[in-house]
């Protein structure tokens, strides 16, 4: 990992849309790939989420380290690919991984792969990968999705890829039934003070802003966020960079940037100064 620069954190966005790709024209400026992020800190490179940006990673990585071995990519068997992740469904994760490479679905097994994957089920929600320090959090969507606050030398990187806000938690509740909930939850306010804890002075938060206030209220259920309650959130966590994340399909490019003004215009009526940005495919943050 000698190519991996330690003394800076690189915060990297190979997909940013939600739910299904959608390319074409009027989303080639923030990109129609779903999620994948890399993020690059003290040796060691971490990827958050494998939606379908992930190839265009596969193919930066190929170019940038050649024949040197990486401990990521899956499809070399000079590479080994660790997948850490968490049971929440009633199958292992384990299971889950393969059973989405199975026949009729993928003409190759994961067993048929030749790089060497490790997949770690975790129980902890404090560990470590490497020298960093990464704290979960499982976050408010069907079946189980976790938040990831990843602590570097040079700043901490808060991932939240599907979330509902929790004010109307027991609504979700309600229309999800118990079947479909795979936790306990605490009351709708301690679980947000909760996660603004969890948030607490974050240099950089990439989170799910799927709706629109109004379209969120046709929503309400579906795991996912609006622009106002992500601001809020924000706001109250006091974290210095938020990055509008899993972009609606049905949002073009122009929506983007009218959902990045909203959110800018909120931000300044709470008095706040943080910066917001809506993830861009192929773009690059740097910490540190």
């Amino acid at each position: 990992m000698s190519k991996v620069h330690a003394s800076k954190t690189r915060v990297i966005f190979w997909g940013v849309r939600g739910s299904i790709p959608t390319p074409g024209p009027s989303t080639v400026r923030y990109g129609g790939n779903t999620s994948c992020v890399e993020v690059r800190a003290d040796g060691e490179i971490i990827v958050l989420d494998a939606g379908s940006g992930i190839r265009l990673l596969g193919q930066s990585l190929q170019r940038e380290f050649g024949s040197d071995p990486i401990r990521l990519a899956a499809y070399s068997g000079k590479n080994q690919l660790k997948v850490f992740g968490y049971d929440g469904t009633r199958t292992r994760l384990g299971e889950i991984l393969a059973g989405q490479m199975e026949t009729p679905f993928f003409p190759v097994t994961m067993a048929e792969l030749p790089g060497k994957i490790e997949i770690e089920e975790l129980k902890d929600m404090d560990f470590r990968i490497g020298r960093l320090r990464i704290r979960s959090k499982f976050l408010n969507h069907p079946g189980v999705c976790a938040g990831y606050r990843i602590s570097t030398p040079a700043g901490s990187v808060v991932y939240m890829p599907d979330n509902e806000p929790f004010e109307q938690l027991d609504v979700q509740l309600r229309n999800r039934g118990v079947e479909n909930t795979a936790r306990q939850f605490k009351s709708p306010a301690e679980e947000r003070a909760d996660l603004i804890e969890f948030l607490r002075g974050a240099d950089l938060l990439i989170v799910d802003a799927q709706y629109t206030d109004e379209e969120y209220q046709r929503h309400v259920g579906w795991g996912h966020g609006s622009v106002s309650s992500v601001v809020s959130l924000a706001a109250d966590a006091d974290v210095k960079r938020l990055l509008l994340f899993h972009h609606d399909p049905n949002h073009d490019d122009e929506m983007v940037d009218k959902i990045v003004d909203k959110a800018r215009m909120q931000i300044a009526q709470v008095g706040k100064s943080i910066a917001v940005e809506a993830a861009r495919e192929g773009s690059e943050v740097i910490l540190g």
